[in-house]
């Protein structure tokens, strides 16, 4: 099994990082100080280096769910649980200064957030941006995986989050896996039929983002909504 501690001083990512900064480090660096270890025959940084390629890139590698960590070889359940906490760390930590500072005077940062959480993943989310009556963020829940029909299930877990949270309005948004960020007539009908279904139970949809990787389109900006 390689080491960190097998490389020369000027080659660790630790001791550099203690020198120069995280900001002096690489992506693959950076990992490396999270695995710790690599596997026989392959060192921390390059186990990193093989994560990037094998995820595509940073992005999709910060959206990776536990199964598919998993399965890298070399990982094990140890180091793919390590991972996975540390990403969803990054992603709470987002969505905890969203829910500190964000209200919708400020759009860049809702649309910015989604972007983060939904951009990189590869199969279809919907999520719910539950807000209070300040329009402050209280949590954000996913209220379906897979493609958005009329005749999903996520309407029903939409309404129940809200009345569970006490939400008095809604933010949603959802990824097109396709790279292209325009809403289909499909989004556009089921928007206009979730804002009257969460108006008999007193919620406003205030928006409905359509996340494609660094894009987000805006309905309500758009007038669609």
């Amino acid at each position: 099994m390689s080491l960190l501690k097998d490389l020369t001083p000027n080659e660790r990512p630790r001791e550099r990082m203690i020198e120069h900064g995280a900001s002096a480090l690489t992506p693959a660096e950076l990992l490396a100080i999270v695995l710790c270890s690599g596997t026989r025959g392959q060192s921390a940084i390059e186990l990193a280096h093989h994560l990037l390629d094998t995820f595509g890139g940073l992005r999709p590698l910060l959206a990776a769910e536990l199964d598919q960590l998993k399965r890298v070889h070399g990982l094990g359940n140890a180091k793919a649980c390590q991972l996975n906490a540390i990403f969803a760390l990054a992603r709470l930590g987002m969505e905890e200064e969203l829910r500190r500072d964000c209200l919708l005077d400020q759009p860049y940062k809702v649309k910015a957030y989604c972007r983060q959480l939904l951009g990189p993943l590869q199969v279809e989310h919907c999520v719910a941006l539950l807000l209070d009556n300040q329009h402050r963020l209280i949590l954000t829940q996913e209220v379906s995986k897979g493609t958005l029909t009329q005749t999903s299930i996520y309407p029903r877990e939409l309404i129940k989050a809200g009345l569970k949270h006490h939400a008095a309005a809604v933010i949603l948004a959802h990824n097109h896996p396709s790279g292209q960020p325009e809403p289909s007539p499909a989004d556009l009908d089921l928007t206009q039929e979730l804002s009257q279904i969460l108006q008999m139970v007193d919620i406003r949809l205030l928006d409905h983002l359509i996340v494609a990787g660094h894009q987000a389109v805006s309905l309500a900006e758009r007038g669609q909504l």
